[in-house]
């Protein structure tokens, strides 16, 4: 399948050192943005209550949220669970109120005020110990993945190569979790698993541009580094766009109709899966040749030439 068929090869080293300094810039409003504003984290991570509410009727949440509010519970946070009957009420740990009476104290509330009647599904509390065990791990996790992806690039490419892609995911990583911070998303567990989710998603996509830069050095005997990147990058264009295009697709309708509790979740993909796209096209391969790539680098070593061979072709 192809949307495009391009004659010549696409210069995209031209605009390399734009691309860094975009990225850059990016990056640096991304990191001050964490390190002053912080991050949103969710009650999988600060600790909380969850309580899962059952409406007779579809429920307001706009009433449900002010009595609440005019309860004492001004932070709670209200959303619909599935459908339109379901409620998810989510309340931060606090230290002057009994966790274990909550749930009771918020249903005797919702029951007050609303004549139908609200029945109790689940409820959960997350401690701040378990939280905090959440977060270690799920930074633990993120550094285990790249450190692999660098091993496994390394030996399957060239040392530069795995830089660059590792840089590149990286970039992807803090630009998602910037985002978060600047518009103030919340970040709870579902959104850790896109972030985990997007490194999978963005290597798999630069390994593909990586394999066509190997096979066009070897075939492209007379043209520069930027010219053999240019190539392989035009020849994958048309994967990369179509892999894009359909995950995006999906990812809209999660965004739309997937409800409340995945809305982080495909937030961080749609603008994971643009920045992957990018930074495969442009920082990986970038960040390469900046340090240095060439075609003696990819070219397979000569063979060894065993003692005694050169002997019985003169006999």
């Amino acid at each position: 399948m192809q949307i495009f068929n391009f004659k010549q090869p696409l210069n995209f080293m031209r605009f390399k050192w734009t691309a860094i300094v975009l990225s850059s810039i990016m990056l640096i409003a991304s990191v001050v943005s964490i390190s002053t504003k912080g991050i949103n984290w969710g009650l999988d991570f600060t600790g909380g209550t969850v309580i899962e509410a059952g409406f007779d009727k579809p429920a307001d949440l706009p009433a449900v949220r002010e009595v609440l509010s005019a309860a004492g519970y001004p932070d709670a946070v209200v959303q619909l669970f599935g459908t339109s009957r379901d409620v998810l009420i989510r309340i931060p740990l606090r230290e002057d109120i009994e966790q274990v009476t909550l749930g009771d104290e918020v249903m005797a509330i919702l029951n007050k005020s609303n004549a139908d009647g609200v029945t109790m599904r689940r409820i959960e509390f997350v401690g701040p110990s378990v939280g905090e065990e959440l977060k270690e791990d799920g930074g633990l996790a993120m550094l285990v993945a790249l450190i692999g992806i660098l091993l496994y690039v390394t030996m399957r490419f060239e040392w530069r190569l795995s830089v660059g892609a590792v840089l590149s995911l990286g970039h992807d990583t803090i630009l998602t979790m910037g985002l978060f911070s600047i518009l103030g998303l919340e970040f709870d567990l579902t959104v850790l698993a896109a972030i985990l989710a997007l490194i999978g998603y963005s290597i798999n996509d630069t390994i593909v541009v990586f394999d066509r830069i190997r096979e066009s050095f070897r075939k492209l005997r007379d043209t520069s580094v930027d010219d053999t990147i240019n190539d392989a990058i035009t020849s994958t264009l048309n994967r990369t766009v179509i892999t894009s295009l359909t995950t995006v697709l999906v990812l809209i309708v999660l965004f739309y109709m997937g409800g409340a509790l995945i809305h982080g979740f495909a937030t961080a993909l749609l603008f994971g899966v643009a920045i992957g796209t990018y930074s495969s096209v442009y920082v990986a391969s970038s960040i390469a040749e900046i340090l240095g790539i060439s075609r003696e680098d990819m070219l397979p070593p000569p063979p060894i030439e065993k003692e005694g061979e050169n002997t019985d072709a003169l006999m």
